[in-house]
């Protein structure tokens, strides 16, 4: 039972006045894309079942539901299993993942000397990656290693020392087990960087040209981003040999997401008009971002007690509660989860109703990662700002 009006819970989150830069969405208020009529939806060339892949493969998509493949799915997996170099820009909840472990996990099938390494920005996506893997491998005998930071190194040791063909992981354990000469990159001849623009945002920029410079020189590179330039595009010079770029990005603005702000008059009574909302009905499933961990860890405090059923996930939290928190709000065992831009990447969260900026993003491109999370899978969401 929420507690609506006890003064108990009302308290003042005013925040530091030292100005920071933010994107301010007002101009999206109310905006809904408008679908021409000229422009006809995609209609894909493939199916699942018609691919040139293994029948265990077939049945194990089928398990999850696939029947037709998403346009990245369309258009990339043929061309992986040609053995193609590849640049895919498509934005996250795009099916990205199955577009490349799909056709990989069927060349490991028919090749067990192949190994393939998967570079992603976080922890969080890493082990979404892994999940996937898993459901995708049944039956096969096909392994993978997970090497990600806050969690136990030495038992990702021992996972390597049995030469799985699949590799996932993040650039800084990635380099540890590089310099403690546990993993040697110039026996993968297929890899994958995913989300680069966000690996290059959050300063690996450094880290992926060492570990290009480590890689067979033969090999197929699969590249996917959301955007290409600038920093990017130098890690594309140095990556890919004549490679066939798909990309099904045709505009940021997702056709089934309602943009919305509120507008804040008084700091003080912020939590009051978040609170208000989140009492309705409709916000069943309401993913919240922040800019600190400490302001989210407080506002998730306060949250709670008011009754509502809400954790929060951050960068002082350990791996371990990360990725329990985020099983518990995927299974709907939490309502409202609060996070920093951590978790705003590459998470598959099924029927988020609701994305509350309660800090503004940074930009335009960050305010594009994190409604993402809702509108997933043609269904509709909103996005809510606080300015």
């Amino acid at each position: 039972m929420y507690r609506q009006n006890n003064n108990r819970y009302r308290r003042n989150f005013s925040r530091s006045n030292r100005p920071i830069r933010s994107y301010d969405p007002s101009n999206l208020v109310n905006y809904s894309v408008q679908t021409s009529t000229e422009e006809k939806p995609y209609v894909a060339v493939n199916s699942f079942a018609g691919f040139n892949i293994s029948e265990t493969l077939k049945r194990n998509i089928a398990a999850r539901g696939y029947i037709v493949p998403t346009p990245i799915q369309d258009q990339v997996i043929p061309l992986i299993l040609e053995g193609e170099d590849v640049i895919g820009i498509a934005n996250t909840g795009t099916g990205k993942t199955a577009a490349f472990l799909i056709p990989l996990l069927d060349e490991v099938g028919k090749n067990r000397n192949k190994n393939i390494l998967i570079i992603i920005p976080t922890r969080e996506l890493a082990d979404q990656i892994k999940n996937e893997f898993i459901e995708f491998a049944r039956g096969t005998n096909i392994y993978c290693a997970l090497a990600i930071g806050g969690t136990n190194i030495h038992r990702q040791m021992s996972d390597l020392r049995r030469n799985p063909n699949f590799v996932i992981g993040t650039p800084g354990r990635l380099k540890d087990l590089i310099e403690q000469r546990i993993l040697n990159l110039s026996v993968f001849d297929t890899i994958v960087l995913d989300e680069v623009d966000q690996m290059v945002d959050i300063g690996f920029l450094a880290s992926i040209k060492y570990f290009i410079s480590l890689l067979a020189a033969k090999r197929q590179s699969l590249f996917f981003s959301a955007t290409v330039d600038g920093k990017v595009k130098q890690l594309l010079n140095r990556f890919v040999k004549n490679p066939v770029t798909i990309s099904v990005k045709k505009q940021d603005i997702l056709k089934n997401i309602r943009h919305d702000v509120i507008r804040v008059s008084d700091k003080i009574k912020k939590i009051e008009q978040l609170h208000d909302l989140l009492v309705k009905k409709e916000f069943e499933k309401v993913l919240i971002f922040g800019r600190t961990k400490w302001g989210m860890q407080r506002l998730s405090d306060e949250l709670v007690d008011r009754g509502f059923n809400a954790d929060v996930i951050h960068g002082n939290k350990r791996q371990s509660q990360r990725l329990r928190i985020l099983d518990r709000f995927k299974r709907n065992e939490i309502r409202i989860l609060l996070a920093t831009d951590v978790a705003s990447r590459g998470l598959d969260i099924d029927n988020v109703t609701h994305v509350i900026n309660y800090d503004p993003p940074e930009s335009y491109e960050v305010y594009i990662h994190r409604i993402g999370r809702t509108g997933r899978a043609d269904k509709t969401g909103t996005a809510l700002t606080f300015v």
